[in-house]
């Protein structure tokens, strides 16, 4: 069950992969595929890879060795256009990184106009809609410190989606919230995956992984040990490492 999964068409195909820093190896051969409108969770102890591994996926760190293709274009090739290449995956972090001093829609705006080069009443027709699909077109107005932490994570989540990406990575999207503010952000992660869009999600929301992926990967120690449906991986794990995890998180 720990092969990689392959798709004949995927957005997202990784081969190979590894990163270090210095003589620490955090990945060690990673292999994977994502089909388009799949949603899959990468699930692991604190230390097993899994934020690096999606940094790696656009190239926020510069792996070792291996290859990331996106959309049939491989990242890792000479003379890419990162720049362009990341309007097609979206990324939400643990910390929303808004501008503070722009409103929400000057946030959702920003990348509209200087990255795609959309003029001022484009990027703003588009924040208006991306706004709006994650519940939050009367809040355009409203500065980063006038909007609760949920609702911050929302405005980041419309940047990204603003820029109509082909895949979105979420890294611990809910691990900075308020409990009480967790279920508003994975609302949305839903009604996206509902919509079509393709996801790379790392998170400890097992709840809600079991409910909303279409994948889940175990990962420990910078390898992928095992991967399959949320039934297998939760309910029947094939490798004993995953079934110690799987045991530790249900206590």
């Amino acid at each position: 069950m720990e092969s990689a999964i392959v798709d004949a068409n995927p957005i997202l195909e990784i081969r190979g992969l590894h990163k270090s820093y210095d003589s620490l190896k955090v990945l060690k051969g990673i292999d994977f595929s994502i089909a388009e409108q799949e949603c899959v969770f990468v699930i692991g102890p604190s230390g097993s890879g899994k934020s690096t591994l999606l940094r790696c996926c656009n190239l926020l760190e510069e792996p070792n060795a291996g290859t990331i293709i996106v959309d049939n274009i491989d990242m890792t090739a000479h003379g890419v256009d990162l720049n362009k290449m990341r309007q097609r995956i979206g990324m939400v972090f643990q910390s929303f990184n808004l501008y503070p001093h722009l409103r929400a829609l000057g946030n959702v705006t920003l990348a509209l106009r200087r990255v795609a080069g959309l003029s001022r009443a484009e990027a703003e027709e588009t924040a208006f809609r991306a706004l709006d699909t994650v519940g939050l077109r009367d809040k355009v107005n409203s500065f980063p410190n006038q909007l609760s932490g949920g609702q911050q994570q929302r405005v980041a989540i419309a940047r990204a989606l603003a820029l109509k990406p082909k895949i979105m990575m979420f890294d611990e999207p809910t691990s900075a919230l308020d409990p009480e503010l967790v279920g508003e952000v994975l609302r949305v992660m839903q009604d996206m995956k509902e919509a079509g869009m393709t996801m790379l999600v790392v998170s400890h929301e097992m709840r809600f992984a079991q409910r909303a992926a279409d994948r889940v990967m175990f990962m420990d120690h910078g390898v992928i040990v095992e991967q399959g449906t949320p039934d297998q991986i939760f309910g029947a794990p094939e490798r004993q490492r995953t079934k110690d995890f799987v045991r530790q998180i249900a206590h």
